[in-house]
C-alpha cells in the first residue's frame, strides 16, 4: 500500500488530531472550487499541509511559511533531495543503533547537537540532524534557548525509527507543488490571488505561566505578536482571502481571559476539543478547548463544539 504524505517531524501544536474539525470548518464550497490558492504562514509540522494537498485536488498553489530556519531548510531537502536525505539518515541510524546502550547514544545525541547549534554543516546535514534529534530527543519536541540553540535532552526510546524512506519519498512528492518560504508570516501577502484560503497556526498564547510553550525560535511571540497577527489576519480578510485561525482558548482555563473574544470580535470563534500531546506534565496533556477563528459565514460540516456567543 503507498505511504501516505504526513509529518515527518512531531511538532509542538501539531494539528494531526484535529483534522477532522478543521475540516468541517473550510468554508462552504470549497470542494467545488476550481482553482484554489493555499496558503500556510506558520507551517510547523504540516499535518494541515499534507492533509489538503491529498484531499483537495483543486488546489493548484500552495506556499508554505516559517520562521524556524532548520525546519524550513528540512522542507525544501525533503522536497528536493530525498534520496540524499535517506542515505544520510539511515547512515547516522545505523552508527546510533550500533552503539548499543543509553549512555553511548546519549553522547553520540549531544555531540550532534553541539555540531547543529555550532551551524557548521550544510543543508543537508542540518536536516538529516533535525530529524535525528527530533526521533531521539526527550518527548520529541523542538525548543530554543535564548541564544537560539537547540536545547531539548536525549530522550529514552528502545529503538527509534530515524530514517522513515518511504514517508519521505511520499512527502517529497507531494511537496513539489509547494513553494518554500523562510521569514515573518506577513510576506505571504503577495501570493494571494483569485480564491485564496489561508490557514494560520501560530505559536498559542500560553494558557498559564506553566504552560508556555512558543520559543520554538528565540524570537517571543507574545500579547503584541498576536495583537499584530490580529491585524494581518483583518488585512488579508478584507482584501478578500478566506481566512481561518487556530489558537489556545484562555477561557478553558480562567473563565476571565477573553483576550481572543475581544481581539477577533468582528470575527466567528469556535471552540471546539483538542487533545494536547506535548507536556513536560503529563496531567496537562488531556482534552481542552481550542478556539477557530474565521472570517466566511458558512462552513462545510455541522456545527462542532460549543459556538461562542460574543
Amino acid at each position: 500500500m503507498k505511504t501516505k504524505a504526513k509529518p515527518f517531524l512531531k511538532w509542538a501544536g501539531g494539528k494531526t488530531q484535529l483534522l477532522p474539525i478543521l475540516d468541517r470548518y473550510l468554508p462552504a464550497g470549497f470542494a467545488e472550487e476550481k482553482d484554489i490558492t493555499y496558503i500556510e504562514p506558520f507551517v510547523g509540522g504540516g499535518a494541515m499541509l499534507f492533509f489538503m494537498l491529498q484531499k483537495y485536488k483543486n488546489i493548484r498553489r500552495a506556499f508554505i511559511n516559517d520562521i524556524n530556519p532548520h525546519l524550513i531548510k528540512a522542507y525544501t531537502i525533503v522536497r528536493d533531495e530525498p534520496r540524499e536525505l535517506i542515505a544520510s539518515l539511515e547512515a547516522i541510524q545505523t552508527e546510533f543503533r550500533a552503539l548499543g546502550n543509553h549512555d553511548a547514544q546519549k553522547e553520540f545525541y549531544l555531540k550532534i547537537r553541539s555540531v547543529f547549534n555550532a551551524g557548521r554543516m550544510t543543508d543537508l546535514e542540518e536536516a538529516s540532524y533535525l530529524i535525528f534529534m527530533n526521533r531521539t530527543c526527550f518527548n520529541g519536541l523542538y525548543r530554543e534557548n535564548a541564544k537560539g540553540g537547540f536545547n531539548v535532552p536525549f530522550g529514552r526510546y528502545e529503538n527509534p525509527l530515524i530514517c522513515d524512506a518511504p514517508l519521505i519519498l511520499a512527502n517529497s512528492e507531494l511537496l513539489k507543488r509547494v513553494e518554500i518560504l523562510h521569514g515573518d508570516y506577513a510576506r505571504v501577502e503577495k501570493f494571494a490571488g483569485g480564491y485564496t484560503f489561508v490557514y494560520f497556526d501560530p505559536p498559542y498564547r500560553p494558557l498559564d505561566a506553566t504552560s508556555s510553550f512558543n520559543s520554538y525560535v528565540k524570537q517571543p511571540f507574545g500579547d503584541d505578536e498576536q495583537i499584530r497577527l490580529k491585524d494581518f489576519f483583518a488585512r488579508m480578510s478584507a482584501s478578500g482571502c478566506r481566512v481561518l485561525l487556530s489558537n489556545s482558548d484562555g477561557k478553558a482555563r480562567n473563565e476571565q481571559d477573553v483576550f481572543f473574544d475581544r481581539l477577533y470580535r468582528d470575527f466567528h470563534i469556535e471552540r471546539v476539543l483538542a487533545k494536547r500531546s506535548i507536556n513536560a506534565n503529563p496531567a496537562k496533556r488531556g482534552a481542552l478547548t481550542e478556539l477557530l477563528i474565521r472570517n466566511y459565514e458558512n462552513y462545510q460540516g455541522e456545527t462542532v463544539g460549543l459556538r461562542n456567543a460574543i
